[in-house]
């Protein structure tokens, strides 16, 4: 039999899509997402399969609103703990200020598995739209994000595929770009200070292409600091300190993100290292915070709340020429050398 579905692949998926995928009634499906007993154990899996592959995820608000859609935009970061989200979340707020849409956050503190159940939460509700960050998604979460029927926006890296439209900044391109800088500065020995890469998608992107830029130029990263957790000053401070104990030769210290990259800053301001003479240092995501340090750190800045912005533009209908789906937005990301790389 042929679905409708494959004529109108933004249809939300239904019972039906489920009751034809498992070959069982749509009475049956329904109890199954219910949590009725009076299912066998076999049929359940059997449906639970069928509905967690094809992405389906029930309607909570069913017959409650005629448009079986409400108001709400799910917004969903990685977190909250550092001063990188807050600002694309004030920049979502913004734009959706005056179109009647109201946003609604979850964190998933860099889980693949947390993402998959803030989203099944969120779709239940049926919002008008999501915004999520970063283009890594279990099959589950990709499924239902698919099979939605409405806008969806990824945001903060478009290297890489989307679902469908996304906004964001080459994180490759800003490894090379950094790559560049610290070159052309004349530092030969650089290490790099980031996150435990499993999770931190973007942290990894901007290492691949910190190491193609410097390949480029005959050179390699000479040494490596990883750690887990949320980012603080105290273990950038440490972070800095490892890697220096362990090669002091390095000349340049490239941070994932500006807070550890600010740590590092301090500890070595406190142990008396000639910056930016001796040793250069930059961060990542350009912070406002980083004009209270004593030097300013070099960093790049992300465009964080301008993707905000952009992003709900889109599922508001204030994209470009009003288009909503299927839009592929690149910012340009800033270097700021600030005072703690060489002038050339």
């Amino acid at each position: 039999m042929t679905h409708p579905r494959s004529s109108d692949p933004r249809r939300p998926l239904t019972l039906r899509d489920v009751s034809e995928a498992c070959g069982v009634s749509e009475m049956t499906v329904s109890r199954v997402l219910r949590n009725r007993d009076d299912v066998s154990p076999a049929t359940r899996e059997k449906v639970l399969i069928a509905a967690r592959e094809l992405g389906y995820v029930p309607n909570k608000i069913a017959g409650a609103l005629a448009s079986q859609q409400v108001n709400l935009v799910a917004v969903i970061v990685p977190s909250l703990s550092n001063m990188v989200f807050p600002e694309v979340l004030g920049g979502i707020s913004a734009a959706l200020e005056d179109s009647g849409l109201q946003p609604v956050f979850g964190v998933t503190n860099y889980s693949p598995e947390r993402e998959e159940n803030v989203l099944y939460e969120m779709l239940s509700w049926r919002p008008s739209g999501v915004i999520l960050a970063g283009l890594e998604h279990t099959a589950a979460a990709r499924a239902m994000l698919e099979n939605a029927g409405i806008p969806i926006v990824e945001i903060m890296d478009i290297d890489g595929p989307a679902i469908d439209s996304v906004v964001g900044i080459s994180h490759r391109a800003a490894g090379r770009q950094m790559a560049d800088a610290i070159v052309a500065a004349g530092y030969r020995r650089i290490g790099f200070l980031g996150t435990k890469m499993a999770d931190d998608h973007r942290a990894r992107k901007r290492l691949d292409g910190l190491t193609e830029g410097l390949a480029a130029h005959g050179l390699q990263v000479a040494d490596t600091e990883f750690y887990s957790g949320g980012s603080a000053l105290k273990k950038g401070r440490e972070m800095t300190q490892a890697i220096l104990e362990r090669s002091p030769d390095l000349d340049f210290l490239y941070y994932s993100n500006d807070m550890i990259g600010a740590g590092g800053l301090l500890y070595c301001l406190e142990k008396g290292y000639d910056i930016p003479g001796q040793l250069g240092l930059a961060g990542f995501n350009g912070t406002d915070f980083l004009e209270g340090l004593p030097m300013l750190l070099a960093t790049i800045d992300a465009c964080r709340r301008e993707i905000g912005e952009k992003a709900a533009h889109i599922i508001a209908g204030k994209g470009v020429d009003g288009v909503i789906g299927g839009l592929r937005i690149e910012l340009t990301p800033r270097l700021e050398p600030g005072d703690t790389i060489r002038k050339r």
